[in-house]
């Protein structure tokens, strides 16, 4: 009974550290994918773009759209990092299959890459003209629309963190 509850106290702590480390790593589940502008959910802090309420309204079923078509894909990438590590965990690691769960994790990745660029291109096109120039011309908008943030040189270089 006794180591029983070492185990349960153990779990608990556990538990107490990850669930909030994860939701820092993640922003907050409001934000689990939030990437400034290319996920639509910054653009209100665009100064001077006054998005109306059909533009908002259409970003808000863009994103609700965009987030349920990427999640079966991320559950698969999830499931495949999952089933690669299991291979290379294995007592004597197979190298064809897991040169071929990486690949699936690189096609994986390259799906999620493509379903944020049409997303992307998809709020955009919501824009007008001139909240298109605004968007391009904000200092926050380097990890989509034009430069800032994550463009220079080092580990978060490029801007495309995902």
């Amino acid at each position: 009974m006794k180591q029983l509850g070492m185990v349960l106290l153990a779990l608990l702590l556990v538990t107490a550290f990850v669930i909030p480390a994860d939701a820092m790593r993640r922003g907050g589940k409001e934000k689990e994918l939030g990437y400034g502008f290319c996920e639509g959910n910054d653009l209100e802090q665009v100064e001077g773009l006054n998005l109306t309420a059909e533009q908002k309204t259409k970003i808000m079923e863009l994103r609700a759209n965009h987030l349920k078509d990427l999640k079966p894909i991320q559950d698969k990438l999830r499931s495949t990092r999952a089933d690669l590590k299991l291979l290379w965990l294995e007592k004597n690691p197979h190298e064809g299959k897991i040169r071929a769960a990486e690949k699936d994790v690189r096609a994986l990745r390259d799906q999620i890459d493509d379903k944020k660029n049409d997303y992307r291109w998809a709020v955009y096109r919501v824009l007008t003209a001139k909240q298109q120039e605004l968007v391009k011309q904000n200092k926050v908008t380097g990890r989509c629309f034009g430069p800032g943030p994550g463009t220079g040189t080092g580990p978060a270089a490029g801007g495309n963190i995902h």
